[in-house]
């Protein structure tokens, strides 16, 4: 078996060409767990199929349909860390979209779209090049629509540690509920020093369970309309991780709320991203890098 090794911000995946690999429905669970245990296996949150939509088996006929008319001739097929189906992974969509580059499916020109199908909807990544202070090998991702709920709304805790936060839910496709810590309504510990081996509990209990951010605002200038802030998360099916993308677009989507800021720097344990908010949409600017092609044995 052959695939590829990449990573955005140090959130890190294991690529496969859905045409010169072949995963049944029923093997590929385990063998995204065995791939991603990262003691026996390569070491990974999770694992990314490009492929075409009409061969994905757990996709309706209305999923096939909304890819071809959003004109998404390939499709991440995402599965995390735990062999679970997964809606969406934005770091995930910039690194396929370089792994299509280099399968010869996708544009390299600066600008070009490439549409890209996932479970939450088509998405549109563009190339950037190499974009100071994100990096080599940008891609400005269009992340779509998004819903937040009542700001505030849930209370989440962390087993284990001292304190509590609230939290805003924010539906990116898939869910998460993101707390802004170091502040007034906040009692946890700083966002450094929380411990997110831990998987965070959240109440009310949500039935798909959730990504669960947490943040610290570090600077807004509020003349030009940005912000910088520092985030951690812990991802359902993964634990925490060092980057997700959707929860970086949740967590400017809730900052945006409190603050009315529309464009973030955030700050995550891999590296730096761009994220701007609109009412309507939301972007995510970063990197993607190759780690290594490794062939099985």
């Amino acid at each position: 078996m052959k695939f590829t090794k990449m990573q955005c911000c140090g959130n890190d995946y294991v690529y496969v060409n859905g045409f010169t690999e072949k995963l049944s429905p029923q093997e590929k669970p385990e063998i995204v767990r065995k791939l991603s245990d990262r003691h026996f296996g390569i070491g990974a949150d999770g694992l990314l199929r490009l492929t075409k939509p009409q061969y994905v088996a757990d996709l309706s006929e209305a999923q096939v349909a909304a890819c071809d008319d959003g004109d998404a001739e390939w499709f991440m097929d995402y599965r995390n860390a735990d062999g679970s189906l997964a809606e969406m992974c934005g770091n995930g969509t910039r690194a396929i979209t370089l792994f299509a580059q280099r399968c010869g499916v996708a544009s390299t020109q600066v600008g070009e779209p490439f549409r890209l199908g996932t479970r939450a909807g088509v998405k549109t990544l563009r190339p950037l090049g190499d974009v100071a202070p994100y990096g080599r090998d940008v891609f400005r991702v269009d992340m779509g629509s998004w819903r937040r709920g009542d700001l505030d709304a849930f209370t989440v805790t962390i087993p284990g540690t001292p304190g509590a936060a609230r939290g805003t839910f924010v539906d990116m496709g898939n869910p998460h509920v993101v707390c802004v810590i170091e502040d007034a309504m906040s009692t946890l510990p700083r966002v450094e020093d929380l411990d997110l081996v831990t998987k965070p509990e959240v109440s009310p209990v949500l039935e798909s369970d959730q990504n669960a951010e947490f943040v610290r605002v570090d600077e807004i200038d509020a003349a030009a309309g940005t912000g910088e802030a520092t985030m951690r998360v812990n991802e359902r099916g993964c634990g925490e991780t060092l980057s997700c993308g959707t929860g970086l677009c949740a967590t400017a989507i809730t900052l945006r709320a409190k603050t009315g800021v529309d464009h973030w720097d955030i700050t995550v344990r891999g590296g730096t991203v761009r994220v701007d908010v609109t009412d309507e949409t939301v972007a995510l600017t970063g990197s993607a890098t190759l780690v290594a092609d490794v062939t099985l044995i």
